[in-house]
C-alpha cells in the first residue's frame, strides 16, 4: 500500500509540476497559495492514514519547493540566494522557468526582472543539474517485495510425480 501511494504521489507531483512549467496562467503567487494548501491538505490525509514513513510526501517536495517560489520575493540578491537555498529539488532550468513564466495577478505584484533570473543563474551555475526541463511522469518506482520465511522445512515437502520434476533433487 505505502509503494502504490509513494508512485501515485509522485505522478500527482510530476503531472502539477509540468503544467506549471508549461502554463504561464498557473505561475503567479495566488497558484502557488492554492498549490501550499492543496499539498498540505494531502500531507495531512497521509498522516491521518499512518502512511508517513511511505515516501508519498517525500516525492512532492519539487511541487512544494515551486509553491514556495512563487510566493517568495523575487527583487533583491537576499532574496536570490534565499530562492537558490530553498530550491534544491529542482532544477536551476525548472527555477528560471518559473521565473519566466511567473505573472502578476494585481497590481502589487510585479514580474520579475530580466536581472534578477541572471542573479540565480549566477547563483546556480555550479549545480550540476539534469539537462531536462519537465519530470518525467511515467517514471515507476521499483517495487519491493517482503521476504517472509516459511516455517515449513524443504525436506517435508512432497512433489507429485504428475508434476514432471524429476530435474529437482533433495539434498
Amino acid at each position: 500500500i505505502q509503494q502504490v501511494f509513494k508512485q501515485l504521489f509522485y505522478m500527482i507531483n510530476a503531472v502539477a509540476l509540468n503544467n506549471l512549467l508549461l502554463r504561464k496562467d498557473v505561475c503567479s503567487w495566488s497558484t502557488g497559495m492554492q498549490l501550499r494548501f492543496n499539498i498540505s491538505q494531502l500531507e495531512e490525509w497521509l498522516r491521518g492514514k499512518n502512511l508517513q514513513q511511505s515516501g508519498a510526501a517525500q516525492t512532492l517536495e519539487p511541487l512544494i519547493q515551486a509553491a514556495q517560489l512563487l510566493q517568495l520575493k523575487k527583487k533583491t540578491s537576499e532574496d536570490a540566494e534565499a530562492i537558490c537555498s530553498l530550491c534544491t529539488s529542482l532544477t536551476t532550468q525548472q527555477i528560471v522557468k518559473i521565473l519566466n513564466l511567473y505573472t502578476p495577478v494585481n497590481e502589487f505584484e510585479e514580474r520579475v526582472t530580466v536581472a534578477f533570473i541572471r542573479d540565480i543563474q549566477m547563483h546556480l551555475q555550479e549545480r550540476n543539474d539534469p539537462p531536462q526541463l519537465l519530470l518525467d511522469f511515467k517514471h515507476v518506482f521499483p517495487v519491493l517485495f517482503p521476504f517472509n520465511p516459511s516455517s515449513i522445512t524443504m525436506d517435508s515437502i512432497h512433489l507429485p510425480a504428475s508434476l514432471h520434476l524429476e530435474f529437482l533433487n533433495k539434498v
